[in-house]
């Protein structure tokens, strides 16, 4: 952290001056002060108290949790602090210790939920938050227990991936004056870059992926593309979702090209998502990751998160039928389920197809159901018009061409969002696996039964299994419901250090970062006087 100036130049001295006086001027306005008897929390004897240098030195360094300074006028407070320890201020020192408690309450509320309201970029954003924090309060005690530090550090996400993302954003900051991305890759050989061949960008490629961690230290540089620089170049698309055939072709490079500071921003942007996200509501819980295609299974024990299951999972076209964001609790297993197929899959794609091959109907096990549950299972041009007209809806019998595979993890909301299985399991092996109407299929999914039932004994995988294969639709419901959250983060940081990032599916990214780039700097007292000498 950088200590605050304390011996300003003459021109940071006007501007401190220009500070004091802006605050007298909103006091003396009817700005909402503290009463004039109050004590202040930050001078004493007219001199700055150790806590509020070290309140000035957080505020600085609220860059390193992605945070700007600038949101907490960092600098002019430094400046106006360094005034009043030069020449105290008088009349300037009550709204001055104002300003510093505005600013400080700000920044711990926004380190702990973030600073804009995700329903504003999400329509359909529905995850319970983590709660917001008493600011004052916290402030109070804090500065009661000369605990300063502690308090701000507490107000983070209190999750094992924010740490990680913090020392991510350190290091890709670094990397931004780094001489490997002082010059452009050139282009590449023909459409690609393969093993074996020559290029004059190796030097350049094999700086860019030391400089990443990609790439061993001390590696020798080969004459050609291959060797660890293949390997290197493996490990690095393997990192940014891409796959992982060790070719330098234009995806790859493109991801190459991205600026360290580019990379930074998208940490940023994660850690702010953090911000949002639920924190471990029990002892286990189930994240779907939508960009990154992954599902994983998490558990508390002695006092650690630990993954206990990782898969991979296909999630909604980014086009037309996005996965939502939100989080519920799961509460049924379902063997051998119908699909009960939406209205708007059953009009704009099933119906026409129906029509166009009516042998479809029975290859997949198709059949009608009435209002009043009465089963129907003979097509016709009728019935179809009833389908369409809302009086008739279509299900998928259990069977190895039901649309849900086997089994399906319910856990109720509003988007009729569930988990489960498929009869196409050779699509989890795309790279980009954005293929489903909204729901998510799961890559393993007896051993994700496995987890959520692990506390009834009654259910051994022999049992799951035979429920699965039996054909009878079958619910279960679960006596210990599993928290699942549908999250949405474009970067990753393993517990080895290493940083994975994701291309941004549904544009979310571009989204938040439009948001806070379009939020108002605080106004009035703290912001210097226009014209200032």
């Amino acid at each position: 952290m950088r200590a605050p100036r304390l011996s300003p130049a003459p021109g940071q001295r006007r501007l401190a001056l220009a500070l004091a006086l802006g605050l007298c001027l909103a006091l003396a306005s009817g700005a909402s002060w503290a009463a004039a008897g109050e004590e202040l929390l930050w001078f004493a004897a007219g001199r700055p108290s150790a806590q509020a240098r070290q309140a000035i030195e957080l505020l600085q360094a609220a860059r390193s949790d992605g945070l700007d300074p600038a949101d907490y006028q960092a600098e002019p407070l430094s400046l106006a602090l360094a005034q009043v320890e030069q020449a105290p201020a008088g009349p300037a020192l009550r709204p001055l210790d104002q300003a510093l408690t505005q600013a400080m309450q700000r920044y711990l509320a926004d380190l702990h939920q973030g600073r804009v309201d995700p329903r504003r970029i999400h329509a359909d954003f529905s995850v319970t938050s983590p709660g917001r924090i008493d600011a004052p309060a916290r402030l109070r005690t804090a500065l009661a227990g000369n605990r300063l530090a502690e308090a701000v550090r507490e107000a983070a996400p209190a999750l094992p991936q924010y740490p990680r993302l913090r020392a991510a954003l350190a290091r890709y900051r670094e990397l931004a004056e780094h001489p490997a991305w002082q010059a452009s890759l050139p282009p590449l050989p023909g459409k690609a870059l393969k093993p074996g061949q020559a290029w004059y960008g190796l030097p350049l490629l094999a700086q860019r992926l030391g400089a990443l961690g990609d790439l061993p230290a001390g590696a020798p540089l080969p004459g050609r593309y291959e060797g660890a620089l293949v390997d290197s170049v493996r490990a690095f698309q393997a990192r940014h979702g891409l796959a992982q055939d060790g070719v330098l072709g234009p995806a790859t490079l493109a991801q190459l090209n991205q600026p360290p500071a580019a990379r930074a921003r998208q940490i940023e942007l994660s850690m702010e998502r953090l911000r949002w996200t639920p924190l471990l509501q029990g002892p286990r819980m189930i994240v779907v990751n939508v960009p990154e295609f992954m599902l994983r299974a998490y558990e508390v024990r002695e006092g650690r998160v630990e993954v206990r299951l990782a898969m991979k999972v296909i999630v909604g076209k980014a086009l037309d039928t996005r996965t939502p964001l939100f989080d519920e609790a799961m509460r049924f297993i379902e063997f051998s389920p119908y699909w009960n197929v939406p209205p708007s899959i059953a009009r704009g794609e099933l119906v026409p197809r129906l029509r166009r091959e009516p042998a479809y109907f029975e290859q997949q096990g198709f059949e009608f159901v009435a209002g009043d549950g009465s089963v129907i299972r003979t097509l016709s041009d009728a019935q179809l018009e009833r389908v369409l007209r809302g009086q008739l809806r279509i299900r998928q019998r259990p069977g190895p061409a039901n649309a849900l595979g086997d089994i399906k993890f319910v856990f109720p909301n509003n988007d009729n969002i569930y988990l489960h299985h498929t009869p196409a399991p050779e699509l989890f092996q795309r790279e980009r696996r954005d293929f489903s109407h909204g729901c998510i299929r799961v890559e393993e999914p007896v051993a994700l039964a496995k987890f959520v039932l692990q506390d009834a004994p009654d259910w051994p995988e022999s049992r799951i299994l035979e429920a699965m294969a039996r054909g009878e639709s079958a619910t279960l419901r679960l006596k210990d419901p599993v928290p699942v959250v549908i999250a949405y983060s474009t970067t990753l940081v393993r517990q080895d250090g290493r940083v994975f990032f994701f291309p941004d599916l549904y544009g979310h990214d571009r989204l938040l970062d439009e948001a806070l780039r379009a939020r108002p700097r605080p106004a009035g007292p703290m912001a210097p006087q226009p014209g200032t000498p």
